[in-house]
């Protein structure tokens, strides 16, 4: 399946060519903008694969619109600029930017870029789910831990005894095991609250 893009350039000749030369590349080219702004509300909307912006252009820059797409995580966004200067390199890393191309390039750098930035993109999101998940286990794992000591307090149980009864009422109830002891925790929050 062709990767779906978004280009965003202030130059409608510019988005011309670069439009022509992605399709012949084989990519399909879902929007085009022709400021920073646009580019961002489109690519909320359209939920591209990968955002092309060029650097300077209206309303909001390429730096800024990168910037908000990155921190959203709509889309990893390549920079297109003119520039090759240190500062602007350093703020496109900070603003998030995944791929950097300076004007004028030859269309054979296209692909490549392209290519390296969608996977870079999808190991990035790979482990940021992963992050996510190791998180959600831990915060799970300190709910129970937590459940479990307010029935060894109340009951008498033994740290045994008290996970078989959480894992009892959740099966009981068809809920899960953090789920049960966030409703012992809150249970016991109002009673001695």
């Amino acid at each position: 399946m062709a990767a779906r893009l978004l280009i965003a350039d202030d130059e409608s000749l510019i988005r011309m060519h670069l439009r022509e030369t992605l399709q012949s590349l084989g990519y399909l080219i879902v929007g085009e903008a022709a400021d920073g702004q646009q580019a961002v509300v489109m690519a909320r909307q359209l939920r591209p694969d990968l955002v092309l912006l060029d650097y300077k252009m209206p309303q909001l820059d390429g730096l800024e619109a990168a910037t908000i797409l990155c921190h959203e995580e709509v889309a990893p966004v390549i920079l297109l600029t003119a520039s090759a200067s240190r500062d602007l390199a350093a703020r496109a890393r900070m603003a998030g930017v995944f791929g950097y191309l300076i004007k004028p390039f030859r269309d054979a750098e296209l692909m490549p870029l392209i290519e390296v930035t969608l996977a870079r993109w999808q190991m990035y999101q790979a482990r940021r789910n992963e992050v996510m998940a190791l998180r959600d286990r831990i915060e799970t794992r300190k709910e129970i831990e937590q459940a479990k000591g307010v029935l060894m307090e109340q009951h008498g149980l033994t740290e045994a005894e008290a996970f078989r009864r959480i894992q009892q009422m959740a099966m009981r109830n068809r809920k899960t095991m953090r789920e049960v002891a966030q409703a012992i925790l809150l249970t016991h929050q109002l009673s001695n609250g």
